[in-house]
């Protein structure tokens, strides 16, 4: 459920404002929040004094906090020159990344810079990205560490330096089309312009919203300024290693969207399940079961195996129209089907075709291999179907 909040007497009804015409080279700063409340002031403060004097603007907040950062806002927008709307979600569906998109999906203007809530990115710069866009003709401008002028000098350590040097060593590899012209991928400040986004098309996962704009729907121009990643004003990074995994989970869910990248990672998946399937054979044989028994209990252990990794790296964003039993009963009733239909495959190819025996196991493995593919996706993980909003939205007088 989501609590919206508008500073009273700027915007209006916010189930209107979306329709209305944006000035020209307006702004809409988005900002997703969790337990901010400390910083609040300080970044209304900052965007006072550099943004609305060079460029109209408004602030989004999109807040997913426990503490008491939704009614600091509210009092804190109380003296602001400029729009305040705040977006208080009960349910954090996407992380900060889902928090963005849900900004972007509220924003009225023709340009949405997106910044943290910690004061580490200078709204002094936000004027600069959205000029260096209209000067450029880009759909997107980045603001960059890596580039001259750049520097991250308020991360805190060399773990933290180390740790962002890393990921952006990796997505750069991974996404080496999709990134090309983007230093700093892992930057959470940057402008875009609302008609280069495809909001539907986004799949956030954790805080690295950049990356899933760069690969899903990135714009065909691109741009980068230089800024100086600044030392948080109050309170501690929300970093930590589950955000580290979550990140490693959308890089492969990135990696893995096309079809051809997801057989891919379903035979290397299929692959690896040859290990757990020969240990079990080892130790219920050693336990004195028959080999042939022994072989068909032991292959359930590298279906169970495959399931489970299937389920977290290639079809995460697609389990949610069907329960867990139900997707493992089907997924293990294709992986069995797959010897039963082998032997008949390789008898066809050496009666019906001519076929030697060994190519035409090998045929057979890749047919079973392609049609047990397919019959996962179609099967077990269809693609969502599209339902209707589940979030209420109420406003402050």
């Amino acid at each position: 459920m989501t609590h919206e909040y508008t500073a009273p007497g700027e915007l209006g009804d916010p189930a209107v404002r979306g329709a209305e015409v944006a000035e020209p080279g307006a702004v809409t700063i988005v900002v997703p929040t969790y337990n901010e409340s400390a910083n609040i002031r300080q970044l209304l403060h900052q965007i006072t004094e550099s943004v609305p004097t060079r460029l109209p603007c408004e602030v989004v907040f999109v807040d997913d906090s426990t503490d008491d950062t939704p009614e600091v806002i509210q009092e804190a927008a109380k003296d602001c020159p400029f729009p305040v709307t705040l977006l208080h979600r009960e349910e954090p569906v996407g992380g900060l990344g889902g928090a963005v998109v849900e900004g972007m999906k509220a924003a009225g203007s023709d340009w949405i810079v997106v910044m943290d809530g910690d004061c580490q990115h200078p709204p002094s710069l936000v004027p600069e990205l959205v000029a260096t866009g209209e000067r450029a003709h880009a759909g997107l401008v980045v603001a960059s560490r890596y580039i001259k002028g750049g520097s991250r000098a308020g991360l805190a350590g060399s773990y933290r330096v180390a740790v962002s040097r890393g990921a952006t060593w990796l997505t750069k590899s991974l996404f080496p089309r999709r990134l090309h012209g983007i230093s700093d991928p892992m930057s959470g400040f940057f402008a875009i312009r609302r008609s280069d986004i495809t909001a539907d098309a986004l799949k956030p996962l954790g805080y690295k919203i950049l990356l899933e704009l760069a690969v899903r729907s990135r714009p065909r121009q691109v741009t980068e300024v230089p800024f100086v990643f600044q030392d948080r004003f109050a309170g501690e990074s929300k970093s930590s290693a589950q955000e580290g995994f979550r990140f490693l989970r959308h890089l492969i869910g990135l990696r893995t969207a096309s079809p051809v990248a997801r057989m891919v990672g379903f035979g290397l998946i299929g692959a690896s399940g040859f290990l757990p399937n020969l240990v079990g054979l080892w130790a219920l044989m050693a336990l004195g079961l028959h080999y042939v028994p022994a072989e068909i209990l032991a292959n359930q252990l590298g279906v169970a195996w495959n399931f489970v990794l299937v389920e977290h790296l290639l079809f995460r964003d697609r389990r949610r129209h069907r329960n867990r039993w139900d997707r493992a009963g089907r997924f293990a009733l294709l992986a069995n089907a797959d010897l039963v239909l082998r032997i008949p495959l390789i008898a066809l190819f050496v009666d019906r075709l001519g076929m030697g025996a060994l190519s035409a196991t090998a045929l057979a493995l890749v047919t079973t291999f392609v049609l047990r593919f397919v019959g996962t996706e179609a099967l077990v993980y269809l693609p969502r179907r599209g339902r209707g909003g589940h979030s209420k939205a109420r406003r402050a007088a």
